[in-house]
């Protein structure tokens, strides 16, 4: 279930330890990795190799019979055994080839993570999730997703479909799915998705900042398969977003990393401390969930100052204008009102004030420099920030929202109106059965109003 690797294959070297040289203490002797770089990137792949040694791992740069475990970012196995067949290695067949989802757990863990079934099974749900909101598919999407956060969840190897009765959100697709993988290694219907022009083309055009399934689709229908045939197209009008989704794609498409984040809030802090010393800025979204890199920087700025909150976030947005570091720009005012609540969606976008970014983030500015690619001597690159400014009395219930993760959000909603008769999202929690509001100052008051323990940030990742 992977994508084709392309990359240099196997190559003669009578030293393998001249290849890697870890500048951090080996932990694990008997592990040793190659990143695939396709569909990874340099950059990251690069980020993520240094991240593995830092935590005891030895990573090599070249493909050898010394590997142990090859890891790939993408999911089309039989692409990849083809490339890897063709490369001259000797010790194939005792090679573990991996997702980037068992790095990520065994990044978490600090340790290598045992090789399971159920990470080829959750990478099979997540693949058949996005092909159904490709077709607009709704709640076959939303029961692929919850089947994979599941089995992500999961402390022990899925070895056998009986061993997973009474599991939650485990339907008789998902089990279908689950059987097949159990039984053959793979799931053919997972396959025939990847090896899809209509997926595959769908997959690169949303990969575009503004580009969403319904535009790809329609794109797909003109007969368009490439962003060349995109551009070359006349009559194909790019709006804002899009053309500078297409302008910046080498840079916005890379990794985040959390030193990047962390340059972003700086220069966010900066500006508000020249408006005002009563403001609140959180860094939100998976970097505040403890992962170390992201594809985008969410953060939350308010202030105490009732209504004032929108005044702040349009002065950090003209701060960054005059200091030229603004690349794109979608602003968008608050319409938020109590009257509007409580939502009836657990999907509605929130109506606070809002401005989506792309904005230029100086090397000089990060501790330990950008992720490039090789050869990129700008000194600088393009990178996707959010803010959002909710008053300071929905603050609360901002911050669990924008923190996620996306099934998080959606299963603790669930959560409060099917066993708790209550409404929960940005901007509230209303109890259905006393018809009203709660209030909260903190996630931790949200949580006791559900009666339920805190869950930290670094546990909502499923």
């Amino acid at each position: 279930m992977f994508h084709a690797a392309v990359g240099p294959c196997v190559r003669k070297r009578s030293k393998p330890a001249s290849v890697s040289v870890p500048r951090h203490a080996v932990k694990f002797k008997e592990v040793r990795l190659y990143l695939v770089e396709r569909k990874m990137g340099s950059s990251r792949r690069s980020f993520l190799s240094q991240l593995a040694r830092s935590k005891g791992f030895i990573v090599d740069d070249i493909l050898s019979d010394d590997i142990t475990h090859v890891v790939s970012e993408d999911s089309r196995a039989s692409s990849l055994w083809a490339w890897l067949k063709g490369c001259g290695l000797k010790n194939l067949s005792k090679m573990q080839v991996l997702h980037i989802s068992w790095f990520t757990e065994s990044m978490r863990v600090g340790m290598p993570a045992p090789v399971e079934n159920r990470h080829v099974i959750q990478d099979a749900f997540e693949v058949l999730a996005e092909n159904y909101k490709f077709s607009d598919n709704k709640s076959s999407c939303l029961v692929f997703s919850r089947a994979a956060s599941v089995l992500k969840s999961l402390p022990w190897t899925v070895q056998s479909i009986e061993a997973t009765q009474g599991l939650p959100c485990l339907r008789e697709h998902t089990k279908a799915v689950m059987e097949e993988i159990l039984q053959f290694g793979h799931s053919f219907e997972v396959e025939r998705t990847l090896s899809s022009e209509r997926y595959q083309t769908l997959k690169l055009f949303t990969s575009v900042f503004g580009v969403g399934p319904k535009t790809a689709e329609k794109w797909y229908h003109r007969g368009l398969r490439s962003f060349r045939d995109i551009l070359a197209e006349p009559s194909i009008q790019l709006n804002r977003m899009q053309q500078s989704g297409f302008l910046y794609y080498g840079d916005i498409s890379r990794v985040v990393t959390k030193a990047e984040a962390q340059a972003l809030g700086n220069i966010i802090d900066e500006a508000v401390r020249l408006i005002t010393s009563d403001a609140v800025t959180a860094l939100t979204g998976g970097f505040r969930r403890g992962k170390e890199y992201g594809h985008d920087v969410d953060f939350i700025v308010t202030t105490h100052e009732v209504g004032k909150e929108e005044f702040v976030l349009r002065h950090i947005i003209d701060c960054f204008k005059k200091q030229g570091i603004v690349l794109y720009c979608d602003y968008q005012a608050s319409t938020f009102h109590m009257s509007k609540l409580p939502c009836q969606s657990f999907e509605a976008m929130d109506y606070y004030a809002k401005c989506f970014l792309i904005l230029r983030l100086e090397a000089s500015q990060v501790d330990g420099g950008l992720t490039c690619d090789e050869g990129d001597n700008r000194g600088w690159r393009a990178v996707r920030v959010d803010l959002v400014s909710p008053p300071m009395d929905r603050y609360a219930f901002a911050l669990l929202g924008w923190t996620g993760s996306t099934q998080f959000d959606r299963d603790l909603r669930r959560f409060a109106r099917f066993e708790r008769k209550m409404t929960l999202d940005n901007h509230t929690l209303y109890d259905t059965t006393k018809g009203e509001f709660l209030t909260a100052r903190s996630e931790e008051d949200i949580f006791a109003h559900l009666g339920l323990e805190y869950i930290e940030p670094w546990q909502r990742n499923a």
